[in-house]
């Protein structure tokens, strides 16, 4: 069974294209063309359900025509309109090391931790529907807090363990205290 913590969004299939089954796609994420995972992940009706990648052309930066696997026809298409794609993390792992981030999505789960190794928070979700992207922590004490998802303040990344060392301008994660 596919759980939400090992995968991360990457778009969104829309309308279908022709009568082939293909699918438009916009993405906000191109890992994958840069990795090769066998499947991609449709959430329908709460139920995470990998589909086999056919094949795939590039329209614009970010818009694709998508043809899934046993996907034949127009009407199979539009089952998978108006749905969330999602992209497995195991295989994202396996992105080129030069690329910066894969999305900003890929971190949700992650555990953020000081420079010295100090526990900061979990990753619950991320806020990209603004300019700047916020990751929202659940700290120690069960409480959430948005941080600013921001490369400036990334210091390193451990793929394997899950954890995102980042330092915060002084006195940031002190500002819901008072």
């Amino acid at each position: 069974m596919i759980k939400a913590e090992d995968i991360f969004k990457i778009g969104r299939f829309y309308k279908p294209h022709g009568i082939a089954g293909e699918i438009n796609f916009t993405f906000s994420d191109d890992v994958f063309d840069r990795t090769e995972s066998p499947y991609w992940v449709v959430e329908i009706d709460g139920i995470y359900v990998p589909f086999f990648v056919e094949s795939y052309r590039f329209r614009t930066e970010t818009t694709a025509l998508v043809k899934m696997e046993d996907i034949d026809d127009e009407k199979a298409a539009k089952l998978l309109a108006d749905h969330d794609v999602f992209y497995p993390k195991a295989y994202a792992d396996d992105a080129d090391e030069a690329s910066d981030i894969p999305s900003w999505h890929y971190f949700e789960g992650f555990r953020i931790e000081s420079p010295e190794g100090n526990f900061i928070g979990e990753v619950t979700a991320v806020d990209d529907t603004t300019i700047n992207v916020l990751f929202r922590l659940k700290i120690s004490d069960g409480n959430e807090i948005l941080v600013p998802a921001a490369e400036d303040f990334m210091l390193g990344i451990d793929r394997k363990q899950r954890i995102l060392v980042m330092r915060f301008p002084e006195g940031l994660l002190d500002l819901d205290e008072e």
